[in-house]
């Protein structure tokens, strides 16, 4: 069996191209706290499917642009 994947994200750089959107802004938008959306962009924590599609939404992406994962075998 494989390890755990690596799930990266590009949250902050959408969030700059976005009018330099804050996190809490993000934040709002979702229902989440400011601290959930700083630690989903530090690999911290890993959002569940329902708020990474909140996410993409926010910015017009798929989930697959937002979100990256890497399988190490």
């Amino acid at each position: 069996m494989s390890t755990k994947p690596t799930i990266t994200n590009n949250i902050r750089s959408l969030r700059f191209n976005s009018n330099e959107m804050t996190q809490s802004d993000l934040a709002s938008k979702v229902g989440v706290t400011r601290q959930t959306i700083v630690a989903i962009e530090k690999a911290k924590y890993y959002p569940t499917l329902e708020l990474a599609f909140l996410i993409a939404r926010v910015f017009n992406k798929k989930v697959s642009e937002v979100f990256k994962v890497k399988f190490h075998d």
